[in-house]
Formats: C-alpha cells, sequence, structure tokens
C-alpha cells in the first residue's frame, strides 16, 4: 500500500505582483494530523501562502496540491477551513445564528454549532449581537464558524492576535485536540511563543522558506532555547549568506 500523499505539498511556488516577488520558489510539505506553524515577520509573506493554499490567490510559477487535488478545487471546498485576520461574519446577526449560517452549507448540526461555540469560550453571548461583542470576542465567532464545518485542514492566520493569555491558551488546547483527532492544522503567527505549540515550523523570511523543522530542531540550530531569539539566529545566518553571495557575484 502506497503512502497517503501529503495534506498540503508546494512545489517551486512563486508568487508576483507585478515586478514585485512575493514568494520565491518555496518546496515543502505538510503531513496530516500535525499543528504547522506559519513564522515569520511581517510581510514575509504569510498571508499570500496561505491564500494560495486556500486556492484564491494566483500562482505565477509552480504548484501548491491539497490532500492530493490542486489548491482551490471543488473538491476541495468542505475539506478546507480558512480564518483570515479580518472577521468573515454579520454583524446584524447573532453568534449562534452566525455559526449556524455557515454550518448549514456544510451539513452541521444543532449540536456541531453549540461545539463550536463553546470551544472559542462564546458560550455566554450565543445569543448577542456579533456587532455588539469586542474585538477579539468579533474575530473568535469567524473562527467557530470555521470549526462547526470539522474540516480536515484548518488555516488560521493570526488566530489569537487580540486575545488575552488565558484564552489564547485554551485555543491551542483545542487545536491540539484537532490535530489529535486527524485535523491538519496550519496557524501563522509573528509571535514566536507560539512555535512552541506546532509539530512542525516553517519560517518564513522575504518570501523565502528559511527552514522546516520542529521547535526542538530550532533551538538547536539558533543557539538558544529562546525560540525568538534562534529564529533571529537563523536570519541573521540568512542574511550573511545573501551578502557573500552578492559579494562572490
Amino acid at each position: 500500500m502506497s503512502p497517503a500523499p501529503a495534506t498540503i505539498e508546494a512545489t517551486e511556488l512563486h508568487i508576483s505582483r507585478g515586478h514585485t516577488k512575493i514568494l520565491r520558489g518555496l518546496d515543502f510539505t505538510v503531513d496530516s494530523g500535525r499543528i504547522t506553524g506559519l513564522l515569520g515577520p511581517s510581510g514575509s509573506g504569510k498571508t499570500t501562502l496561505m491564500r494560495a493554499i486556500v486556492g484564491v490567490q494566483r500562482i505565477t510559477r509552480g504548484a501548491v496540491t491539497v490532500m492530493g487535488s490542486p489548491a482551490g478545487s471543488a473538491s476541495l471546498r468542505h475539506d478546507v477551513g480558512y480564518v483570515t485576520q479580518g472577521a468573515s461574519v454579520y454583524g446584524d446577526l447573532s453568534v449562534e445564528a452566525n455559526v449556524r449560517y455557515f454550518g448549514a452549507m456544510h451539513g452541521a448540526t444543532a449540536a456541531d454549532v453549540t461545539e463550536a461555540i463553546d470551544a472559542v469560550g462564546l458560550a455566554p453571548l450565543a445569543r448577542q449581537k456579533a456587532a455588539d461583542l469586542s474585538g477579539g470576542q468579533f474575530s473568535r465567532v469567524s473562527l467557530a464558524c470555521a470549526l462547526v464545518a470539522h474540516p480536515k485542514l484548518l488555516i488560521l492566520d493570526e488566530p489569537t492576535v487580540g486575545l488575552d493569555p488565558v484564552l489564547r491558551a485554551e485555543l491551542w488546547e483545542r487545536f491540539a485536540a484537532m490535530a489529535a483527532s486527524g485535523t491538519t492544522l496550519l496557524v501563522s503567527s509573528h509571535v514566536m511563543e507560539e512555535a512552541s505549540h506546532c509539530s512542525s515550523l516553517l519560517l518564513l523570511r522575504e518570501g523565502l522558506l528559511l527552514a522546516q523543522l520542529t521547535p526542538a530542531e530550532l533551538a538547536a540550530r539558533g543557539g538558544s532555547d529562546d525560540l525568538e531569539r534562534a529564529f533571529l539566529t537563523i536570519i541573521k545566518a540568512a542574511d550573511r549568506g545573501e551578502a557573500e553571495s552578492e559579494v562572490a557575484s
């Protein structure tokens, strides 16, 4: 029996906007049932990569496949959840109505709706209009709308921004439980402390993939248990390498 294909596979992925190169030759695979962290400073190309995986970003060259099909294929519609940085919910609907609406597209049950709302800590506010919530609460409604479909692949663009430490910890526990049950999660962040929650890390810098490694490998390669310091060490080494290449040429 041949092994199952990777949940995500990128091959020589290039994306440009006009004359600006956003992603430059990315090659990586993401296995199923794991939390993969997509880490890098602002402007490194994290959101562009996520959009390419979902299938809403034009690819200049190369390819991205998701569960064996080209990214964006109609067959993936019910299997991929995507939570953007900007919450995609209806302000004039209640929390429950929003989640129920998005769940209906995927055949979700009333129990699924309740479970998704509970998972993001909004059960006490389920009947409240989304527009009346705080910014952090509003973004959690969007997350619940993605969770209700029980996607096989869940892509989260900076899901913990603006959340208090207790809720951040609860969400990471939820993500870990989902991965343990077989869901694949790709979570972007520029907060390096969150890297420790991931099984694998993709480190982006100015559109380049610097490394794909585990948190332990990052600490070892960067020479520090402080993952932010370790990442900075890798970035500086990459910058030195580019500078040396320019001098040699």
